[in-house]
């Protein structure tokens, strides 16, 4: 079977979940290679979960040029990978660098593009949900091979170990590559939660929860949860909570295992970033918000009494 190249993306905990979703994906294209492309020694930190995951195959890139500059280091890598080795594909996650990759990629490659996509079927078709999920496409790359970058949140990644071969790729770098420079990385800063995008419970409150203050309540039941806190436009746009918390059509997408959401209406551009969840929790005092129409269980209800009440239940089980 022909490689479907997987570009990994990567932290100082490991390999990032959207990954791990891109190598289930590429499984049903054909053979699974992931690309790593970073400093000295980054492949070496990742294969173990790359080959847990399907990689028959990864080629490493390294190069400090690559972290000390922007994407166009990475976008050259992949293009004369793509010329190499004749993929059968290029898988690349729908984030915010992953997206500038691909579409550079598709430039450089006079590629066809598909974004934002959410499955991709054998035959290199992609499945993309439009205007804040009330219309499904299907759509296929007229121009080059099937380059697709897929939503985090799709799939629920599973392993299929394999054993996977390192294959070392000569970095060759024009000025042109060159021209941005990383002249300096500040860490944000970060609690004991996890990242939204990965958690498997996110709690999110919105308008209805009043004011910045009262987001304490959203977070205790967090914590309690071990979930990751979540905001709607509302509360982020009144400044109840940060923007990058933000869930939904401009925010951030998420599918965990439990979604809670408090003194949320449901409004479509929300339920565009969180619908596929599998388990969904409601609590609103408006019997007819629409969120209910997508909750698998709803609370009709003060949140300022269900909540408290509900922490404590969770406590007395812990």
């Amino acid at each position: 079977m022909a490689e479907v190249l997987v570009v990994v993306e990567a932290n100082a905990a490991g390999v990032k979940k959207v990954t791990l979703e891109l190598l289930t994906h590429a499984r049903e294209l054909g053979t699974p290679a992931a690309v790593v492309m970073g400093a000295p020694g980054a492949a070496a930190a990742l294969t173990d979960k790359l080959a847990e995951y399907g990689a028959a195959k990864i080629y490493a890139a390294e190069h400090e040029d690559i972290d000390n500059h922007l994407v166009a280091p990475k976008v050259s890598v992949l293009a004369h990978l793509v010329a190499r080795v004749q993929p059968a594909a290029v898988l690349v996650g729908a984030t915010q660098e992953g997206k500038e990759i691909a579409g550079r990629l598709a430039v450089r490659l006079d590629n066809g593009l598909l974004t934002d996509a959410v499955a991709v079927a054998a035959d290199g078709a992609a499945t993309q949900v439009a205007f804040a999920g009330a219309t499904i496409v299907t759509a296929r790359v007229t121009r080059g091979l099937p380059l697709v970058a897929l939503r985090p949140n799709s799939i629920s990644p599973t392993p299929a170990p394999a054993d996977a071969e390192v294959t070392p790729v000569a970095v060759e770098l024009t000025d042109a590559d060159r021209l941005a420079r990383v002249s300096e990385r500040v860490v944000e800063q970060k609690g004991s939660r996890p990242e939204l995008t990965e958690a498997s419970v996110v709690v999110s409150g919105g308008r209805g929860v009043g004011n910045a203050e009262n987001f304490t309540m959203v977070e205790e039941l967090a914590d309690l949860l071990g979930g990751a806190v979540g905001a709607s436009r509302a509360a982020v746009d009144s400044g109840f909570y940060p923007h990058q918390f933000q869930v939904g059509q401009t925010g951030k997408t998420v599918s965990p295992q439990l979604y809670v959401a408090l003194g949320i209406s449901g409004a479509i551009q929300h339920r565009a970033g969180m619908q596929t969840s599998k388990t969904i929790v409601a609590v609103n005092k408006d019997g007819e918000a629409p969120i209910f129409e997508l909750a698998d269980f709803g609370v009709v209800g003060d949140i300022f009494k269900v909540v408290p009440q509900a922490a404590e239940e969770i406590r007395k089980r812990k």
